[in-house]
Formats: C-alpha cells, structure tokens, sequence
C-alpha cells in the first residue's frame, strides 16, 4: 500500500501540492478550497491496487474539484469512479443531476464528462473510500449506467446499505490485506459495484447469475465480520438480513465447501486466536475476547480453540507469548 499525505509539506504549497497528487492519481481537475479553510488543509491518501480496480481511502479537510471540458480533452483515461462516504458527508454535480452524500452512501460519476464534486465545509474532516475501474469493466450497457451518475445510492437500506458494507470493511482493512488478497477482491469488488448499480437501475436481469452470486456471498462475509460479536449472530439472522431463504443461503455455503455454522464458528475463533496473540490484549481474560467474539460459554469456546487448533487458549497464550520473549 502507498501512502500520500500533505504532512510534511508547508502549509503554503498543500493545495498545489494536492491537486498534482490527484492529477497523476486521478485525472486531472481544478481543485478549490474556500480562503477560510486554506491554511488548515490537510489531506492522506492511502493506495491499493486491487488488479484492474485502483482502491483510495482519502482523509482530508473541505475542498472541492472540477472536471472541465478543457481538461477531459487533455487526458482521458476513460474511467468510472465510484465514492462510498466513509466519515463525514459530500456532494457530486454531473450530467444535470445533484447528489447530497452522508455516511454509507454511495454515487458513480465518469471522468469522461464533467463534474463537480465537493466536501461540505461544516465537517472538519471527511474519509472517502474511492475505487477508480476502466468503463469496460461494468457489464451494464452504456447507456444504461449514464443514468446513474451522480445519482445517489443510499447506503442505509438494500442492496445499496449490504453493497456499502462491504466497501467500508474493505477501507477498514485495506493495511492488512496482502498483495494476493488484494488481487482476489478485484472481482469481488466488481461483481458488488455491478450488482449494486443494476439493483439501482432495477436492471438485475442484466447482470450475469455467477456474478450476483459472488457479489452475494461477498456481502454476507461483510456482513458477519461486522456483526461477529453478536450473539444473536446466526444462519436465519443472515439470511434475514440479505433477503433470502435459509436453504439459498446454506446452498451458496454447501458450494463452497462449508455450512454457515462451520464458516462463523472459523471466522469467530480465528478473531479471537489473532487477540490471544496479540501482545497488547494480555490484560484482557480468555472469557473476555471469546465473549467480545460472540461465545457465550467459556467450555465451548475452549473446546472448539482446541478441536481447531491442538491447544486449549491459555496454552495459545503462553505459547505464543514465549515465542515473542525469545
């Protein structure tokens, strides 16, 4: 991962500075930033490359940037950018259409026609999750997906708030992802953005069943790594959850070689085996992490770390904790 930031920079040269970042980044366009807010801009930029899909996760204070006709004719790329509002709140112009933007939500917008796009100077700082892809890696018609720029794709219910999920987890754990990580999410990421627009367009019929279902199953996993210390965390709440019957759901899970018990059971002890290991959690009891994992028995939750892993978790602990003094 790369990371950019106007840290170091003089405060003079942040702007400039900036807008050359999000030129070579990007594409270029104006960018502005109201007086008032000069002198305190900062922004950080953080860079994946998820095979064809180019991830960002930018952290910066109020300003705004135009895509002019001048500068499309200059360089064209021929890229879609699609912004998913992690901290904060934003706004996005294009092609007649006006879109308000708070945490979750999600908008499409092409580099080959103008823009506006801005962060509203009420919020100190705003944490966009930004993925830029070559137009012609959406399946949907062309004509099709010009009618979704700037339009916004709520993030709080539907398709659009289980699509929104798996992008902010992605954003949360981009730094712990490794290179072969992150070229599988290429498609994954793909497959979620092309099911998400499509259900906005009312369009499903359009997009290929292999690709709703890895988009669907890219869901549920974000979905259950945000809600593992639930208890009430189950199949049915899952399939709930993504509006589908309990046999669909155990069926997607049989075909990839796991029953949903299994697959949350695993996803739940390797959580607390990573706070066993971790150095700065020894203050914290055994009970207390399998607890925060959702178990809600000590005994079971000692018995299924062992059947998994040869050792009961004091043993982990000590073991590990031995490693680390050697």
């Amino acid at each position: 991962m790369d990371v950019i930031s106007t840290a170091e920079i003089p405060a003079k040269d942040r702007i400039s500075f900036w807008q050359e970042v999000s030129s070579s980044t990007w594409v270029p366009y104006e960018l502005r930033c109201e007086p008032a807010l000069r002198s305190r801009f900062q922004a950080r930029l953080h860079i994946s490359d998820l095979g064809s899909v180019k991830a960002m996760l930018m952290t910066t204070t109020p300003h705004s940037v135009r895509r002019t006709p001048k500068l499309i004719r200059q360089a064209d790329p021929e890229v879609f950018k699609l912004s998913c509002v992690v901290r904060g709140r934003s706004m996005m112009e294009q092609d007649g259409r006006h879109a308000d933007l708070g945490i979750g939500d999600l908008v499409l917008y092409d580099t080959s026609r103008p823009y506006l796009a801005g962060l509203v100077p009420e919020e100190r700082t705003s944490r966009l999750l930004l993925l830029c892809f070559p137009r012609s890696s959406l399946t949907l018609p062309a004509g099709e997906l010009r009618r979704l720029s700037a339009v916004r794709i709520p993030g709080d219910r539907g398709v659009g708030a289980l699509s929104s999920q798996f992008l902010r987890q992605l954003a949360l754990r981009m730094d712990e992802l490794s290179p072969p990580d992150l070229a599988r999410l290429s498609t994954l990421t793909l497959d979620v953005l092309t099911v998400a627009l499509a259900d906005t367009l009312d369009a499903g019929r359009a997009v290929p069943p292999h690709t709703r279902r890895r988009a669907l199953m890219a869901r549920i996993h974000a979905f259950v790594q945000r809600n593992l210390g639930d208890t009430s965390l189950s199949p049915d709440t899952i399939a709930t959850a993504h509006h589908i019957s309990l046999r669909y759901l155990h069926k997607l899970f049989h075909d990839e070689g796991h029953t949903v018990t299994g697959w949350l059971r695993e996803r739940r002890l390797q959580q607390c085996r990573h706070d066993l290991a971790d150095p700065w959690l020894t203050d914290r009891s055994i009970s207390t992490i399998a607890a925060r994992w959702g178990f809600t028995s000590s005994a079971h939750f000692s018995q299924a770390f062992r059947s998994a892993y040869g050792l009961t978790p004091s043993q982990f602990r000590r073991e590990h904790a031995t490693v680390r003094a050697d």
